[in-house]
């Protein structure tokens, strides 16, 4: 049950409202963007709510049980902190989401109505659709160790402690032809093994983009030259003499961390667990006239 500050449950009372809705977005770099439905911009605890007319947010849908609260907001890409590249480039994916309704005429007399994160995001050519996700979503998320073949550690992390700074793991490149934002010849890799980047990270240090990073989803030598394709595509378009960084990619398999990073002191998974197999087999009867011959 919402507790309401006194000015606003008089507000309320008294039949005629002037309310609206307020959007706090606070993004993966700590930036904190504010919207209103409002025709004018409103102002409270420290942040600056624009306004926006296409900014709207659909019927809120909550239960008792642990099912996810369901929201939809969309806006146009009118606002000059809120663009498509941004979009693109993941800078919202799990932003924090808090979401007011307030007094337009008295800020004060406000109540915070859902905190969620950024789900899903769908673009369009005028404007997007994002889904917030309330609390409930985090209680779907894997928490603690998971006991599994693989190891549930990130390459370079602390619990790995492979260094991505050696050069056997880590270099840098310049693209030679561009086929599009996923797929491009590049110079500077033709020492490393074919496949030795896939499932690594490509961070770009020039060009439109430029401090972005993608995951690689393949890594080719050809009669052609060197190919590189990512998982997504970039956001901007990729150019000619474009300079990236990569480091080596981990499949998470036992045999990986020991040939290639010679690493399999500090894997983090239980290659040896006994599989489904195993926990469902049950002893095979021998043959009684074989055991028997055997006795005599």
């Amino acid at each position: 049950m919402k507790i309401l500050p006194p000015g606003l449950q008089e507000h309320l009372d008294s039949g005629v409202t002037t309310l609206c809705w307020c959007w706090k977005l606070t993004d993966n770099s700590g930036r904190v963007l504010g919207f209103t439905d409002h025709d004018r911009t409103l102002s409270f605890d420290g942040v600056e709510f624009e306004a926006s007319s296409g900014f709207t947010g659909s019927e809120i849908e909550s239960s008792a049980g642990l099912a996810v609260d369901n929201l939809d907001v969309e806006g146009a890409l009118s606002s000059a902190a809120l663009n498509e590249d941004d979009l693109a480039a993941g800078v919202f994916d799990n932003a924090g989401v808090e979401i007011f309704r307030v007094n337009w005429q008295s800020p004060d007399q406000r109540v915070l109505m859902r905190t969620g994160n950024i789900g899903e995001v769908s673009r369009s050519a005028n404007g997007f659709s994002a889904e917030i996700r309330g609390l409930a979503h985090r209680l779907n998320q894997p928490a603690g160790r998971l006991f599994q073949h693989t190891c549930d550690a990130d390459l370079g992390d602390d619990r790995c402690a492979v260094d991505l700074l050696n050069a056997a793991y880590s270099s840098t490149g310049a693209v030679s032809s561009v086929q599009d934002r996923r797929r491009f010849f590049v110079t500077g890799l033709e020492s490393y093994a074919d496949a030795w980047f896939r499932r690594g990270r490509l961070e770009w240090q020039t060009g439109l983009n430029q401090s972005l990073a993608m995951e690689i989803k393949s890594h080719r030598l050809t009669s052609q030259g060197t190919v590189i394709e990512l998982w997504q595509p970039m956001p901007c378009e990729i150019g000619v003499g474009d300079m990236f960084s990569v480091t080596a990619g981990c499949d998470k398999q036992f045999a990986t961390c020991r040939e290639k990073f010679a690493n399999q002191a500090n894997f983090r998974g239980f290659p040896h667990m006994p599989g489904n197999d195993f926990a469902i087999s049950y002893p095979a009867r021998g043959d009684s006239a074989n055991d028997g011959a055997s006795r005599n």
